[in-house]
């Protein structure tokens, strides 16, 4: 299974707000540059996500995108299921018809099980843990960068 362009985009324009300080509002044009992602195409996700309640986007001088909720109660699951639908690792455990082949296949169990344990670790990584890692990453750069120097 491999998430889409576009739902990589959103984990890390998400990300990228989620590290910002409680309230501030980042110019979408800057996540774009920043994260490298294309503006027009960003636009689209941030519309996506804003319907989603994810985050607030505003138009104008002071306006910009920040989280519409705490970090802490958004995970990775809720904005890749934002962009690219319920996530299935086939059509086993994808709902609806399946595969019609439960009750004989000897891999039908393991598809499930796999499937929930992806579900629960997706649905368990919120992006406060997240924006906690990458500020640690970005100062430990910071200092590695100023010992060199």
């Amino acid at each position: 299974m491999e998430i889409t362009r576009q739902a990589d985009y959103a984990v890390r324009a998400v990300l990228h707000v989620a590290c910002l300080p409680e309230g501030r509002r980042e110019p979408t044009s800057v996540i774009a540059k920043t994260q490298d992602i294309p503006l027009p195409f960003l636009a689209k996700i941030i519309s996506q996500l804003a319907v989603a309640g994810i985050v607030d986007a505003m138009r104008g001088a002071s306006g910009g995108v920040r989280l519409a909720r705490s970090p802490s109660e958004i995970s990775l699951l809720d904005v890749i299921q934002v962009i690219d639908g319920p996530v299935a690792l086939n059509r086993c455990v994808a709902g609806g018809d399946g595969c019609g082949r439960e009750t004989i296949c000897p891999l039908s169990d393991v598809w499930v099980e796999v499937q929930e344990e992806l579900i629960h670790r997706l649905e368990s990584t919120t992006f406060d843990v997240l924006a906690t890692r990458a500020n640690e990453m970005a100062e430990s750069q910071t200092a590695q960068v100023e010992e060199v120097a």
